[in-house]
This record gives C-alpha cells, sequence and structure tokens, in this order.
C-alpha cells in the first residue's frame, strides 16, 4: 500500500481503525481495552476520530479530557510501549510526511504523560484526578 500524508477525516479513520484493530486482538492490550470498551467500540472509536481530527487536522471536533477515562486503568509501563509501538507501526504503515512524523510524536508524548499522571495517582490516591 502507497503512504501517503494524514489529510482528511477519511485518514484520520484509516489511522484509529487499523490500530484497534491490532490493539483488539494484541496479548496483552487487548483484555484491557475489550474489558472497558466491551461493545461499545463504535462509540470509541467516533470519539478517538474526533479526537486525532482536533489533534492532527485542527479541526476542533473533539471536547472532554482525554485523561480521566484512562486515570484506573491497570496500566504500566510496558502497556504504553506496546501502545505507542502498535500505533508506530500503523502510522508507518499507510502513511509519511509531516502530519504521520507529527502523529507518531503526539502519541508518544500522550503516552508518556498518562503513564506518569497514572503512577502519580496510584501513589497518591488522596488527590483529585485532574
Amino acid at each position: 500500500m502507497e503512504q501517503k500524508e494524514i489529510a482528511i477525516l477519511d485518514d484520520i479513520k484509516i489511522l484509529v481503525d487499523h490500530f484497534y484493530e491490532k490493539a483488539k486482538v494484541d496479548p496483552l492490550l487487548g483484555p484491557i481495552f475489550n474489558g472497558v470498551i466491551k461493545d461499545h467500540w463504535p462509540e470509541h472509536l467516533e470519539k478517538l476520530y474526533r479526537f486525532w481530527q482536533t489533534v492532527l487536522l485542527e479541526e476542533h471536533t473533539y471536547h472532554g479530557s482525554p485523561f480521566v477515562p484512562h486515570a484506573q486503568l491497570p496500566v504500566t509501563k510496558e502497556h504504553f510501549d506496546r501502545w505507542i509501538q502498535l500505533f508506530n507501526q500503523t502510522v508507518d504503515k499507510y502513511f509519511a510526511g509531516t502530519k504521520a512524523a507529527d502523529a507518531k510524536w503526539r502519541a508518544e508524548k500522550m503516552a508518556e504523560m498518562f503513564h506518569y499522571k497514572i503512577a502519580f495517582y496510584r501513589n497518591n490516591p488522596s488527590k483529585p484526578i485532574l
């Protein structure tokens, strides 16, 4: 498949759909994603389309706080490393260019931030989750 720039919402959908198809069946990530999302995948994917559309295309369709729903997940650095690995593989398979590089950079920063925040709240349970 020829790689192209991430330019429109349909590109975001390709990225998100192919990434989560991998994540759903991944031995490490699948049980967590499927255990939390259950049969609400269509709604979750729609939310992710809007998130990445806002982040990468600067079309502000996502409203909310992405961290809060993830704060109590039973995940470690190993999970985030695998998430990044699958995400980057998906980006590299379908896309190239500045938006593709930006997607990978942003995903890595988000994973790093989520990992540290989850660890912080685990170690400081009296702090409110923000």
